[in-house]
Formats: C-alpha cells, structure tokens, sequence
C-alpha cells in the first residue's frame, strides 16, 4: 500500500491527544501541561470520577474529552479511539501512560499468577491495544501521521528488588517502542519512549519513606516534580514528526539508578 502524503510540519503544533491513565499521577499531569498548550485532549482512566477531576483543572476554551476505558479490553480501546475521532476528527499523539506496579515488594517465588497476569494485561497488553488502535487511525487519516510515546520506568533499564512482573512489562515496552518505531517510518508515525524515575506522584509516595534496595537496606530516595515529566512529554510531541526523540530518560538526579545494586 502506498504511503498517503504526510504533513510532517503541522502535526508538530498542537493537535489531538489521548492520554491514557489520566485520572492521576503522570498522566494528569501531561494532559494537563497538554491541554495548556493548546492540545485538545482525549483522557481516559478506568475512574470516571477521576477523569472528570482531571478535566476540570483543563484552562478555559481547552477541549477535554473523558472516556472511561479499561486498556486491557479490546473493546474498550476500540471505543475510546472512536470516540475521540467521532468528537475530534484525528488523533494526532497518544502518550501511552495507563500503568501498575502490581503487588509491590512480593517475592517471585510467591507472586499469583493472577498479579502476574493483572500487570502483563495493563502494562504490555493495554500498551499494545492503544498503540495498534492510534498506529491505525494515523496510518489512515489525512494528513497522514502522527506520534506514540510509550512511558517505559527505568525499570526497563534496570529492576528493583521483587518487581519481576513490573519490570518484565517495561523491558517489553523498550522492543514494542522500537518495532512500531520501524513500522511507522512510511507513514509518517514516529514513535519513543520515556523513561522516569521517581516523579512525585502518589504511586511513588513511598520512596520518600523508605524504599527496598538491592542490597536489602530500606532507604528513602529523592524525588522530582512531575512537572518536569510533563514537560519533557510535550516537548517530545511538539516535534515535527522528521524529529523523533526515541529514547529519553528523566530522573530525580540522586536517586540510586546509575550505580543500582
């Protein structure tokens, strides 16, 4: 099939996003930083509640649309995707958020398959659905084209201790960033990935009290504004899509990643 013509230039200014895991955390704060800027923005989260919290900090005249999805499902990415064109018209970026850390701290030998399976679903499945979802929208709309980026831990660099489903998923994301990223080069999708650490959000509270180390010591780790993740976000999609950051990595400076274990 030939490549439909692509407008690389105008697919770098602010266009239509979806934003999957919205309702907290990272996700929250780049649709926010996005809706800013003047992106229109799908968010979609498993709680409608707090989607609609999210929405409401979105500046006046922002076009926010929430959809509540569970990525897991075929179905339910098929609708979000739907809807979002339905309302919006295109899909110009999807930051692949939508994430768990599973059962944290459990021992490999006794974690349930069903954690397993619950993190593989969400982490790697859930990416994969939304990815295949907006890689089709943006293969076939016109102009052709757009940007996927995956959020993908330093744990898929590196594992903590007893996060052998939350790292196994992330290190996934790394070959799932590069396939679609040689995929998407005729039509004009360009796809990376970023990799956080220690972002102050909820999810990552705990590090502020104490955190497992490799070598078993429980050590409070230093943190970062989410803000800055945020920006690097939206900075990686206002590029014209002939510029593609593929790999990025934001960490709080002193927290024991270089040098881990």
């Amino acid at each position: 099939m030939k490549a439909k013509e692509t407008d690389t230039r105008k697919a770098a200014r602010p266009g239509i996003a979806v934003v999957t895991g919205a309702g907290s955390g990272i996700g929250r704060a780049v649709a926010g930083e996005l809706l800013r800027a003047g992106w229109s923005v799908a968010l979609t989260g498993r709680r409608a509640e707090a989607l609609e919290e999210t929405a409401a900090l979105a500046p006046e005249g922002a076009a926010a649309l929430t959809v509540r999805t569970d990525v897991s499902r075929p179905e339910d990415v098929d609708a979000l995707f739907a809807a979002t064109v339905e309302r919006f018209g295109r899909v110009d970026l999807l930051f692949n958020n939508a994430g768990t850390f599973g059962p944290g701290g459990v021992p490999v030998e006794e974690l349930p398959y069903e954690a397993w399976r619950h993190v593989v679903d969400t982490n790697l499945n859930g990416a994969f659905l939304c990815a295949q979802a907006a890689y089709r929208q943006m293969k076939e709309q016109s102009p052709q084209g757009g940007r996927i980026i995956n959020n993908g831990s330093i744990s898929a660099h590196t594992p903590r201790p007893h996060s052998v489903a939350y790292t196994a998923t992330k290190h996934a994301l790394t070959g799932l960033t590069k396939s679609l990223s040689l995929d998407g080069r005729p039509y004009g999708i360009a796809v990376g990935q970023i990799d956080i650490g220690n972002a102050a959000t909820d999810m990552t509270s705990r590090m502020r009290t104490g955190a497992l180390q490799a070598n078993g010591e429980v050590t409070p780790e230093p943190v970062m504004d989410v803000a800055d993740v945020a920006r690097t976000v939206r900075h990686m999609a206002e590029l014209p899509l002939e510029a593609n950051v593929q790999f990025a990595t934001v960490l709080a400076t002193a927290m024991p990643y270089v040098g881990r274990g």
